[in-house]
């Protein structure tokens, strides 16, 4: 398994090797977190209408729906796959994401959840070097603590504390950096319409009973939006799923701090909150970060090209 995660040039049986390109891998994952964020937005404009456990399975179930062309043209067989266990985890730890980073966005500052969230890169080398026991280089260490320091200095725990929503939100970065190594390690050998449709299902499943146990009515007004927030997710997590196969869990993932720019636009422009100097400067750091972890990955990527 853990050559999954670092052979860029891994084949199997079902796919051809997959195509290695930093910039399409990178700016496929920036299309991705804007459309993201813009989803942010319509979950927290109608977090007062409708309970989270409404909005995951909005946003699965209509995810789901959409694959079911691809289903009904390539008939049963197409769903076959050796990697029930990975599309299981991934689709549970990513559900969880969702939901953690929901409940955190009802209680917080928009720009503040989407850094939590997006805290996932800097995890992303943590859970590689235990879960497939790859070394990380001293650049990248550099790299991560620097993001760290970054999220401690929007954050301010010193000056008002860290409330239980920060560490939600926190929670969702950690499920949503497994979901990110596990999309890599899948799209090297499965189709990435299959990793989708395992993704939705599992977490459709998932989300059903909570859905049950905390059922409210739905006012017609929200409808709308839980249609946008599902259709939009669904495109949104093509190209996201795409770029794992262009390039590394590593690179791509430090794309997702954009979010964090993003967020800081749409919290002014919606909810008039304008981040203090320590938060511009606590998340220009963490954008440094990305951007060395991504600069270091590019030449990871060449000299292995050059390499073979």
């Amino acid at each position: 398994m853990s050559n999954s995660i670092n052979n860029d040039n891994s084949t199997s049986t079902n796919l051809s090797k997959p195509e290695q390109n930093l910039a399409k891998g990178v700016t496929l994952g920036i299309l991705t977190v804007f459309i993201g964020s813009c989803l942010s937005v319509v979950a927290k404009h109608i977090g007062d209408q409708v309970t989270v456990s409404t909005i995951v399975l909005f946003q699965f179930g209509i995810c789901f729906i959409c694959t079911m062309p691809w289903v009904k043209k390539n008939g049963l067989g197409a769903l076959k796959t050796r990697h029930p266990i990975r599309h299981s985890v991934r689709g549970v730890c990513g559900c969880l994401s969702f939901y953690a980073f929901y409940y955190a966005l009802n209680h917080i500052p928009l720009v503040d959840a989407a850094l939590l969230r997006h805290s996932a890169p800097l995890i992303v080398p943590l859970i590689i070097l235990f879960w497939f026991n790859t070394a990380i280089p001293a650049i990248r260490w550099a790299a991560l603590s620097l993001g760290f320091i970054g999220i401690a200095i929007v954050l301010k725990p010193g000056q008002h504390g860290m409330s239980f929503w920060h560490l939600i939100g926190l929670l969702s970065g950690v499920g949503l950096a497994f979901s990110m190594v596990l999309t890599r390690v899948l799209s090297q050998e499965e189709p990435e319409i299959r990793i989708l449709f395992y993704y939705f299902l599992i977490s459709l499943i998932f989300a059903i009973p909570f859905f049950i146990i905390n059922y409210q009515p739905i006012p017609f007004t929200a409808l709308p939006w839980l249609l946008l927030i599902g259709f939009g997710m669904y495109f949104a997590f093509i190209p996201y799923t795409r770029a794992y196969r262009y390039a590394k869990a590593s690179v791509v993932a430090p794309t997702s701090y954009f979010s964090v720019l993003f967020a800081g636009v749409f919290d002014w422009i919606f909810w008039d909150y304008f981040p203090d100097i320590w938060t511009m400067l606590g998340v220009s750091l963490v954008l440094i970060a990305g951007f060395i972890i991504i600069k270091q990955g590019n030449e990871e990527q060449k000299a292995a090209l050059t390499a073979q």
